[in-house]
């Protein structure tokens, strides 16, 4: 890709508004095969393939222990997420899968190796830098291939429509500009190494409760401008070898046997050319394959085989079935030429240069940190301090992270597991694990000649007593998420509410630092003197937070997702089925005929800040949000809707970043808000930097009857320093357009 392309798509630019500038882009030149060529390899490899060979692609095992009947595990297959084995007589090389986006994950310890953690996608949003995540991908597909996987089951794009969803920490955002340009910026750094990304889960998969059997009620237009636009996104810029569908049902039909998903929108409308795997234990039955399912994922976790044997047999017998498990070989087949996975094999013991690939996660942490407060300018703190207590959150020995099938951890493992507890086959994805980083021994560090001392959280009295000797205090709060479980709310477990307020009664320089995976509510924030979202920062999240409390970094993140004053400003203030239904971590149903309806068009694609921009809510803390240790103004906005400029002045006396964010606030009279450009700028003392973006005109539209639609009239954009507080809107007069996505 050329320079100036790149630089565009890190604007916040999406495929086809490039090609509408007249720049050309080929996506799969990077992955190792033209994508003709890689089609027509494909298709010449089908021709050859016997009778018996036409099933092996398609259907593949977990090699875990796990599942009441867990399959014999070949030789060449490696402890992780999926092996399908190859057809060497003709040079196809297995597929051997790991999760996930935030590393390559940790699977209960059974390889006996650890890998480099990424903060969480939250944490890596935050950072609103599509060339960071570029970097992260690369390191992260680099490991991969160095433990000898070849397929990545990274890409979470799913729209955040639900604060308390227990995946929330592995996603990007609540929009579809922002998640789309990011994990299109990541996959395509995956697939640098000649691996395969997927990217997942396809689609509308917005909670944990109930999520094999949960039927999410969406209009087609919501869906587009939405969860769907975000993966659309994300697919032109990064290419994907694969898309994971999800487990949910979507009109009633699971998302893994979704004719509407898989067929009419991902392969007739977008001409996706990559194949369709299965979510583990997600496929329903035979009939998954003619409704665009191309292969079956962890098929022990499933009613039975269905891509095996069944598929074969039902292929001779019928020219439906016949043509399709063609197919399926097809795009399986285009999607290991076009990554160049047997032109560039994997092997097991590959070098892995773990310091450098630990300050690619170190500055992902420092960038994706956000200060939501600072009073007094209490931070940065002087490093001249004599006296800190630093309280909670296991401080002293590391920091947390999200728990399930993205769970990483470094060599020599976690340095706290806390399990869930049960007996489970799944529970040993279910612990509470801390990386090995310590934010006490990152603070020691900064501030040798300090008297710092550490009270874990068991004792308010205790920690109370600690803040009330001390200049400082330092509440590590948490909150651990997983896979498989929702919250009931926005509030801090364990007691942690009452811990803040008391240690902020008791010392007004009270800092608290949070280990969240999610929103939270705050009854405390008043009484503080800072609050510091670290989310779950990573390998090297204790030397980042340390960091950023003591100025050696200058906080640049901003809100990825809206925080909300309470959960009844949520569309729906209790989580559907929550309170209905028992926890569980695979998600099946509790008898045969539950059902559990979520009615997505109660927001339809207004998300977050849209949905309060829409309800005339305040949030806590609004999307975009985030403060910085030096001061900016963005002003001078020009716009033909089309293209816009505006400049970026750092008024401050510290060097620091911002994102430059840019809202559509009203279309032909109506007030609506939509996020349509945005850029991070580093910017020196007194520094200015005029910042260009690209409006991709699908922002501006609506999705009517299998196209879209921009209506003629008055456009108002507007900069925002977040999504709440806008500048002076700018208005164009914009003709109508309609056309094919």
């Amino acid at each position: 890709m050329s320079r100036p392309v790149k630089l565009l798509l890190t604007a916040g630019l999406c495929l086809p508004a490039l090609m509408m500038a007249g720049i050309a882009i080929h996506p799969g030149h990077a992955q190792g095969a033209e994508p003709d060529d890689a089609s027509t390899r494909a298709a010449k490899t089908v021709q050859a393939m016997m009778r018996a060979e036409k099933t092996i692609l398609t259907h593949g095992i977990m090699p875990l222990p796990i599942g009441d009947n867990p399959p014999p595990i070949p030789a060449e297959a490696i402890p992780g997420a999926g092996y399908i084995p190859g057809i060497p007589r003709l040079g196809v090389p297995a597929l051997l899968e790991t999760d996930a986006s935030l590393g390559v994950s940790y699977v209960f310890g059974l390889r006996k190796d650890g890998a480099t953690a990424l903060p969480s996608g939250l944490a890596m949003a935050s950072t609103w830098n599509p060339d960071l995540l570029y970097k992260g991908g690369v390191m992260i597909g680099g490991e991969t291939r160095a433990k000898g996987f070849n397929v990545l089951l990274a890409g979470g794009v799913n729209l955040m429509r639900d604060p308390r969803n227990g995946r929330t920490f592995e996603y990007f955002s609540e929009d579809p500009l922002l998640s789309g340009v990011l994990a299109g910026h990541a996959i395509k750094g995956v697939q640098s190494n000649h691996i395969i990304s997927t990217i997942k889960h396809f689609a509308l998969n917005g909670q944990e409760t109930g999520r094999k059997f949960a039927d999410v009620i969406i209009s087609d237009e919501a869906a587009h401008e939405s969860d769907l636009l975000a993966f659309k996104i994300g697919m032109e810029i990064g290419n994907p070898g694969s898309v994971m569908c999800a487990y949910n049902r979507v009109h009633g039909e699971q998302a893994c046997a979704s004719d509407y998903l898989l067929n009419k929108i991902l392969k007739q409308r977008w001409g996706y050319k990559g194949f369709v795997m299965s979510d583990w234990g997600a496929v329903p039955n035979l009939e998954s394959a003619l409704k665009g399912l191309d292969q079956q994922s962890g098929s022990q976790l499933d009613p039975a085989l269905f891509f095996g044997d069944k598929l074969a047999a039902a292929a001779q017998s019928d020219p439906a079935y016949a043509a399709r498990l063609d197919d399926m070989n097809k795009r399986i087949l285009w999607a290991i030429y076009a990554n160049g996975l047997d032109k560039y094999p994997v092997a097991k013991g590959g070098k892995i240069d773990f310091q450098a690939n630990g300050e690619v996660a170190l500055e992902t942490a420092r960038q994706g940190i956000v200060l939501l407060r600072n009073e007094r300018g209490v931070l940065p703190l002087s490093k001249s301090a004599k006296s800190i207590a630093v309280i909670g959150g296991f401080a002293d020995s590391g920091v947390l992270s999200g728990a399930g099938s993205s769970q990483v951890q470094g060599e020599g493992g976690a340095a706290v597991t806390i399990p869930l507890s049960g007996s489970s086959p799944w529970a040993g994805f279910l612990v509470q694990a801390y990386h090995r980083s310590s934010p006490l021994a990152a603070i020691k560090a900064i501030v040798p000649n300090a008297q710092v001392r550490f009270r874990d959280s068991r004792f308010i009295a205790d920690a109370v007593e600690q803040a009330k000797r001390a200049e400082v205090a330092i509440v590590f709060a948490t909150k651990w998420s997983s896979e498989g479980f929702d919250q009931p709310d926005l509030s801090l477990p364990d007691g942690q509410d009452a811990l803040i307020a008391a240690v902020a009664d008791a010392n007004p320089n009270t800092i608290v630092v949070l280990e969240t995976g999610n929103p939270i509510a705050m009854p405390w924030l008043e009484k503080t003197a800072a609050v510091v979202q670290a989310w779950y920062p990573g390998a090297r999240g204790g030397e980042a937070i340390a960091s950023i409390l003591f100025g050696d970094t200058n906080p640049s993140g901003r809100l990825p997702i809206t925080f909300p004053a309470s959960v009844d400003q949520l569309p729906r203030p209790v989580l559907d089925g929550y309170n209905e239904f028992e926890p569980n971590f695979a998600g099946d149903a509790p008898y045969k005929d539950a059902k559990l309806v979520v009615n997505y068009d109660i927001e339809g694609s207004n998300l977050g800040y849209r949905w309060n921009a829409l309800k005339g809510h305040k949030a806590l803390f609004p999307f975009g949000y985030g403060l910085s240790y030096t001061s900016f103004k963005a002003d001078g906005l020009k716009t033909d809707g089309n293209t816009s400029s505006l400049i970026v002045r750092n008024t401050g006396e510290r060097t620091g970043a911002t994102v430059a964010q840019l809202y559509l606030v009203s279309r032909s009279g109506t007030a609506l808000q939509r996020l349509v450009g945005f850029k991070r700028v580093q910017l020196a003392p007194g520094q200015s930097e005029k910042v260009s973006l690209t409006i991709d005109p699908r922002l501006l539209a609506d999705w009517k009857d299998g196209a879209w639609s921009m209506p003629a009239g008055d456009y108002q954009f507007a900069i925002g320093d977040n999504a709440e507080t806008l500048g002076t809107p700018v208005k164009v007069r914009l003709g109508a357009k309609r056309w094919k996505d």
